[in-house]
C-alpha cells in the first residue's frame, strides 16, 4: 500500500496534478505521523495495511462531513475540491459492500449470534468487524442492524415461533432432499 501511495504521489507531481498530489502527501503524511507514535510504543515496522485502510476511512468521513458543512454555508468550490479528494482516497481503499451485501451480512449475523434485542448490538458489530474489517461502511451496518433487531422485537412472540418452526422445517427438508440426491447418485 505505501509502495503504491509512495508511486502514485510521483505520477501526479510528473502529471501536475495538483489535487492528487496534494491529497497524496495530505495520506502519506498522516501514515507517517501514525508510524511515529507506534514506534515510540516499540513497534518499528510503523502501523500495517489494516491502520492504513482505517485511516483512508476516517479520511473519507472527514471530508464527507466537510461537503455537508460547506453545502450548509453554499460552498460549491470547496465541495468540489472535497469530492476530488474523495475520488483519490478511494483508489486506496478496498471495494466496500453495498447495502443488499452488508443486509445479508448482518441478518447472517443476528442468525449466528442468535440476536434477539437491541442489547445484542454490540456483539453483532464486533462479530461484523472481525469478519469483515476493510470492506464494510459501519456506519450503515450499525442502522441495519438496529431496523431488523427492533422489527424483530415487534413481531408477537407467537409469530416469532412460526417463523423459526417453519426455518427449521426447510432445513430439514434440504437435508433430506440432499440426503436423497447422494443415495441417488451413489447406485449410479
Amino acid at each position: 500500500m505505501r509502495e503504491k501511495l509512495n508511486s502514485e504521489l510521483k505520477k501526479s507531481v510528473i502529471n501536475k496534478d495538483v489535487v492528487a498530489t496534494k491529497t497524496l502527501r495530505l495520506i502519506l503524511a498522516a501514515i507517517k505521523d501514525r508510524d511515529i507514535v507506534v514506534r515510540s510504543d516499540g513497534n518499528q515496522d510503523g502501523i500495517d495495511e489494516s491502520e492504513i485502510i482505517s485511516l483512508l476511512k476516517k479520511m473519507l468521513k472527514q471530508r464527507d462531513e466537510s461537503i455537508t458543512l460547506y453545502l450548509k454555508g453554499n460552498r460549491q468550490d470547496l465541495v468540489k475540491t472535497e469530492e476530488d479528494e474523495i475520488n483519490i482516497i478511494k483508489q486506496f481503499l478496498p471495494k466496500q459492500m453495498d447495502e443488499i451485501e452488508i443486509n445479508e451480512l448482518v441478518i447472517e449475523a443476528i442468525k449466528i449470534n442468535d440476536a434477539k434485542s437491541i442489547k445484542d448490538m454490540g456483539k453483532l458489530m464486533n462479530y461484523l468487524k472481525e469478519k469483515y474489517p476493510t470492506n464494510m461502511d459501519f456506519s450503515k451496518a450499525s442502522k441495519i442492524i438496529k431496523e431488523s433487531l427492533i422489527q424483530w422485537n415487534m413481531i408477537n412472540d407467537d409469530i416469532k415461533d412460526e417463523i423459526k418452526n417453519r426455518i427449521k422445517l426447510s432445513e430439514i427438508i434440504s437435508k433430506k432432499i440432499n440426503l436423497k440426491k447422494k443415495t441417488d447418485n451413489s447406485f449410479i
